[in-house]
């Protein structure tokens, strides 16, 4: 069986299900012996000390290592939605929106979350509230938190700034999701009155109001205060890139239906 699923599977659509199901095994593999190789492989924001270039990518091959169905999620449209998209489009269109649509995910969600650092930090430093806590620099609190960090060790009870900064400074995004949403985008525009059924609702629903439901539900969550750990922001800039990418295509004429 597996064997009919892989043969008949578009190239980069496989190569990706394969690089993301290695990832996560190799993730939890290291991390039962106490290496966390999401710290070094999540995307910081940008204005933070955790930041490093490479995470742009490899951000995009990590999944939540809390539970399973993070993966299983992402993985699952990627081959039902995905797959079906790289047939129409061919390896190289598919490979552009895909990855475009990542990129763009990042980009929105870092932007707001590297503006607020930057709001963060000139509020500490103009307040010098790192003397509340007896640092007598804003570079030695910074310090602290990327030590602590690094030791599974994070601050509590600080004042409100400090405590969001370190909060911020620490924290990171990963998995397919972004890409994931250009390409849900991109099949909405596309096949917008094809019927698709979800789990747990018998009746079913066109493509557009589905996937636009779920586009709605993520700029919601975006705009207002959310703690469930979904980079909400990234699902949206991801679907932004797939749509203006679909309808540039569609406008110039592009062959890719």
């Amino acid at each position: 069986m597996f064997n009919n699923i892989f043969g008949n599977m578009p190239p980069v659509t496989k190569n990706l299900l394969l690089l993301n199901v290695t990832m996560y095994i190799v993730t939890m593999v290291l991390a039962s012996s106490g290496t966390d190789l999401g710290y070094w492989l999540s995307a910081h924001y940008v204005t933070s000390e955790l930041f490093e270039p490479y995470q742009i990518i490899t951000h995009m091959f990590m999944h939540s290592q809390s539970g399973i169905f993070h993966i299983l999620f992402n993985m699952l449209i990627l081959v039902m939605i995905g797959a079906h998209l790289e047939r129409i489009w061919g390896a190289k269109k598919y490979f552009i929106v895909y990855f475009a649509s990542g990129l763009g995910a990042f980009a929105l969600y870092n932007s707001i979350g590297a503006w607020q650092l930057m709001q963060l930090k000139s509020e500490i430093i103009a307040n010098q509230s790192f003397l509340d806590i007896g640092r007598s620099s804003f570079e030695m609190f910074q310090e602290e938190i990327i030590q602590g960090s690094r030791q599974s060790l994070y601050f509590n009870g600080l004042p409100t700034a400090m405590q969001r900064y370190a909060d911020l400074e620490v924290s990171s995004m990963v998995g397919a999701s972004g890409a994931l949403f250009g390409l849900l985008a991109g099949f909405a525009i596309l096949f917008p009155n094809t019927p698709m059924q979800i789990m747990f609702i018998p009746v079913p629903i066109k493509a557009k109001y589905l996937i636009g439901a779920y586009f709605l539900y993520e700029v919601y969550n975006s705009i207002r205060p959310s703690n469930d750990g979904v980079a909400h922001l990234a699902h949206v800039g991801g679907a932004i890139v797939g749509i203006i990418i679909v309808l540039i295509w569609r406008k110039k004429g592009k062959n890719f239906i």
